[in-house]
């Protein structure tokens, strides 16, 4: 008997879009599973983020479609759309916090708009998921008090303070020490595990990407060029892919010319 495939929480069919008349997506299939971290590499520029803002909602496609648990994101109404995109948390690169607002205000802002909690209600919320990301007491400092860790530290809170079913990571340890964006990759691995979310991460840190990833995709010249095990992205024979997880300055990606002693090039 076949194994019957793992359910999709989101699928991505036949996404095409152009931005500033820059053709980006060209036909974006993507699969994701239930409950699964998938990490999306690429080169900068690639149309990662425009890929993931599709899925969040901030983006729509010129073609194609986004399925939430079967339903077509761009088809359904105004309502419908808010209801499926509830269940949504991201994690911004560089955090995104609010400077004037204090790490709990940040971590309640979506609560604050909605007006759906008390107070006692918004601090019970801030001092649970603060405790999750590890900085507890840290509800009334202000952003600028906080390391680079830390802030990403709160953007995760806030990330999951609506409890979602998925969470999106827009480079998670972009800025970070080797050691901090561990730390970030063990929350990551960490919230999987507690929550039992589904994950989208997009990365340029192919440390993270093993570390994290039940599965990589390799957004290339608008197209999922590979998808695959970590262990699989890593014996790829793809001349493309293996140029770019192991960051070589030469090969089908890039035409380059080398620098010969004097400086100039070849």
């Amino acid at each position: 008997m076949t194994a019957r495939a793992p359910d999709c929480a989101i699928e991505v069919r036949g996404l095409h879009k152009t931005l500033a008349e820059k053709y980006v997506l060209k036909g974006v299939d993507l699969p994701i599973y239930r409950g699964e971290t998938l990490v999306i590499i690429g080169q900068s520029g690639c149309g990662k983020s425009v890929l993931l803002k599709h899925i969040i909602g901030l983006h729509f496609p010129d073609t194609g479609d986004i399925f939430i648990n079967g339903e077509p994101l761009n088809e359904v109404s105004a309502g419908k759309r808010r209801e499926i995109l509830a269940s949504f948390g991201m994690l911004f690169q560089g955090a995104a916090l609010f400077d004037s607002l204090t790490v709990g205000e940040n971590v309640v802002f979506r609560h604050i708009q909605s007006r759906r909690y008390s107070k006692k209600e918004m601090d019970r919320i801030v001092a649970e998921k603060l405790d999750m990301v590890g900085l507890p007491g840290t509800a009334n400092l202000k952003p600028a008090e906080l390391s680079g860790g830390m802030q990403k530290r709160v953007g995760l809170a806030r990330a999951i303070a609506a409890d979602p079913e998925v969470i999106l990571y827009d480079e998670p340890t972009t800025g970070l020490d080797p050691i901090m964006a561990d730390q970030i990759n063990d929350l990551i691995l960490h919230m999987k595990k507690m929550l039992k979310v589904t994950s989208i991460a997009v990365t340029h840190d192919m440390v993270s990407a093993y570390k994290i990833a039940d599965r990589i995709s390799m957004l290339y010249n608008g197209q999922v060029i590979e998808t695959g095990t970590p262990r699989q992205i890593q014996t790829t024979s793809n001349p493309y892919v293996k140029q770019f997880i192991h960051g070589d300055a030469y090969g089908p990606i890039t035409t380059v010319r080398s620098f010969g002693q004097n400086g100039r090039r070849k």
